[in-house]
């Protein structure tokens, strides 16, 4: 059993599939599945159970695959900051994040980052949902995922940094882009352009539209919150969306509107992390300059 051969069963885990793992690695199917099997032997269990679209994890897969991400991040921590060591003040940060988090969340950060730390080298893996960034920051041996906040992730650790608050985007001339405020009542009748499906936004928002007794209907959808913005603008429904600094609304004269919906519970955003005890302090450092670039009063409860 061999280090490579961990983290060829993470990944497969994680992907589901030998193949796209193979792919990932540029090595054949079969030199995959080879690491499989030495952990099989090794074992004396069956750690993968096959079906047609891919593979999943047996019961002593599930246990082999917690142990391993655990140790794998652990190790590449360790690594990471013996390099720091060696390089004095080089070094790397790697963050899991959103397609669109970068713009909205850490552009000045990484600008005070980089000229601080000039020689650190920042990588930014994206990932579509909170669930696969825990899942990366599990088997890839990450720093920091940047995430929704909720609901506690085993061997996770999550640090609300702000609070975004609800708003409709509408066209400007729909009769409620004059409203000053709206109420999740309100929202009964809007065309709604619904959020991706994974999302913990999407959860968070289903959750508090069924606690005030609403259940909206939709027929289009957005990958994104900026493709839902832009869909709201060119006339294709309402997005309830957060609001996100760094988005560039037009003004009076514009387009589209962003109507507030303060009955609505603001969604938290921030770091999770394996254990912020063992972060490195150049991640750490980096953490600390993005929440100090939270806009002023959007700080989560609880965060300087």
């Amino acid at each position: 059993m061999t280090l490579e051969d961990l983290r060829v069963f993470v990944a497969v885990c994680r992907a589901g599939s030998l193949s796209a793992v193979a792919r990932e690695l540029g090595r054949t199917q079969s030199a995959v599945s080879q690491h499989i099997r030495r952990l099989e032997k090794e074992t004396g269990a069956v750690l993968l159970a096959r079906h047609p679209r891919g593979v999943s994890p047996t019961e002593a897969g599930r246990i082999l695959r917690a142990a391993a991400a655990d140790g794998i991040a652990g190790l590449d921590g360790a690594l990471r900051r013996v390099e720091t060591l060696v390089r004095g003040d080089g070094g790397s940060v790697r963050v899991t994040t959103g397609a669109t988090t970068v713009r909205h969340f850490m552009a000045e950060a990484v600008v005070a980052f980089r000229r601080e730390h000039p020689r650190v080298s920042l990588e930014f893996q994206t990932e579509n949902s909170s669930r696969s960034c825990f899942e990366a920051l599990a088997a890839d041996g990450l720093d920091l995922a940047w995430i929704t906040i909720g609901d506690p992730v085993r061997g996770i650790e999550q640090r609300p940094v702000m609070s975004l608050p609800w708003v409709l985007a509408v066209g400007a001339d729909d009769p409620l882009a004059a409203r000053p405020r709206l109420e999740p009542a309100d929202l009964a009748a809007v065309r709604h352009i619904r959020l991706p499906e994974n999302s913990s936004s999407r959860a968070h928002l289903d959750a508090a539209l069924a606690e005030a007794g609403l259940r909206i209907t939709s027929d289009t959808s957005a990958a994104d919150w900026d493709t839902a913005l832009l869909l709201a603008e060119l006339g294709l429904g309402h997005a309830v969306v957060p609001a996100l600094p760094g988005w560039q609304v037009p003004g009076s004269d514009g387009p589209l509107r962003l109507v507030p919906i303060p009955a609505l519970p603001p969604l938290a955003v921030g770091w999770a992390v394996r254990r912020w005890s063992a972060l490195s302090p150049l991640a750490r450092a980096f953490a600390d300059a993005v929440a100090r670039g939270c806009p002023p009063g959007r700080a989560a409860a609880g965060q300087p």
